[in-house]
């Protein structure tokens, strides 16, 4: 029987205070995003998911759906610094990073090469449409997004903490782009997608949009504060069998004979990778702490699977065929996935966490 890993609890009077300041600032951070963004809720919270558990995003959909004006809004709500990258196809990595030139120095005559920063120096970077640079380009975010560092020159620059790439793709234009690489793609935390609006929400857009009246949003945190709070997430207890349905729900994404259900086999030609089952149970305590409680259930897990695994699941030809998309398989497997109640009720860690109440 497995104890409790002292590093990763919340007991102290210091950290039930910091939580309920998490969800607290939750609470206020959707409020203030809600003057500009109608809707949306799921969006907002899958980001702010993201945010608070130190990941990356993609945001995936049509034209005319406010991402950018969302996650603008937010850096603005966050206290962050923002730069936006608009992807295009003759966009250089040097464009992104930045790049060295030579200076003269006036008083001296002294040459001397001199960085210049990239836009990818900033809190909060939207890689606006990145699937239309080519992958050269593409690649020039790989190290920023795991290393939080740029090379150039042979030189290393970090980059400022925090620091989140936030991406954009339109689903429906595929003449003239570039699909990102798995590599790429296994490296954002989230991939979000962004429906339509329903009619009243946006007959509120409408109206929102078309008078005078400019929506001031309110700066309620800072760099430091989110720092904080991203550590207090990973100190979110996970029992052993919310861990074990993470990695099984992973697991049973691949092709295994022995574990797989029969519809992966038919439909899928790759499966979820390792990373998928850290980002499970860190989405999951991200989300369980926003909400405020000291604890991650499965419902959080079966919450952020779609999020996490979608962009992880390559479907094969029988499931184009049959119209079925990787967030289709996602919700086949969280059917097929049961709980093991007998392995619940034996974890050491079950009866100590959830005796914890709710914040709020």
């Amino acid at each position: 029987m497995s104890e409790p890993n002292p590093a990763e609890s919340i007991t102290s009077s210091g950290d039930l205070q910091a939580l309920e300041r998490l969800h607290d600032a939750f609470n206020q951070l959707s409020a203030e995003m809600g003057k500009v963004i109608v809707g949306q809720k799921t969006v907002l919270e899958e980001l702010l998911i993201a945010i608070f558990a130190r990941g990356h995003c993609l945001l995936i959909g049509v034209p005319g759906l406010a991402k950018t004006l969302m996650i603008h809004t937010l850096a603005d709500a966050l206290n962050l610094s923002y730069n936006r990258i608009q992807f295009t196809p003759d966009l250089m990595p040097s464009d992104i990073t930045g790049t060295e030139v030579i200076q003269e120095d006036k008083a001296t005559g002294v040459r001397q090469f001199k960085f210049l920063r990239g836009p990818i120096f900033a809190n909060i970077v939207l890689a606006d449409e990145i699937n239309r640079t080519p992958p050269k380009t593409q690649a020039a975010l790989l190290e920023a997004m795991q290393e939080r560092q740029v090379t150039v020159g042979g030189e290393r620059h970090r980059l400022p903490d925090p620091f989140f790439v936030l991406a954009t793709q339109n689903p429906i234009e595929q003449e003239g782009t570039y699909p990102l690489p798995e590599a790429q793609l296994d490296r954002f935390m989230l991939n979000i997608l962004v429906g339509y609006p329903s009619e009243e929400e946006e007959l509120e857009v409408v109206r929102l949009t078309t008078s005078v009246k400019k929506p001031v949003v309110n700066k309620l945190l800072t760099g430091g504060d989110i720092l904080a709070m991203q550590e207090l997430v990973r100190k979110v207890p996970v029992a052993d069998h919310v861990s074990r349905y993470a990695v099984r729900l992973t697991r049973r994404t691949r092709r295994d004979p022995e574990h797989e259900p029969a519809f992966i086999r038919d439909y899928v030609s790759w499966g979820a990778g390792p990373r998928a089952s850290q980002y499970l149970v860190l989405a999951a305590k991200a989300r369980a702490a926003l909400h405020g409680r000291t604890h991650v259930s499965i419902d959080d897990v079966r919450a952020v699977a779609g999020p996490v695994l979608r962009h992880r699941i390559i479907t094969n030809f029988n499931a184009e065929a049959e119209g079925l998309k990787p967030d289709d398989l996602v919700a086949r497997l969280i059917k097929a996935t049961p709980v093991d109640e007998h392995e619940a009720e034996q974890s050491g860690k079950l009866p100590k966490i959830f005796r914890s109440t709710n914040i709020g």
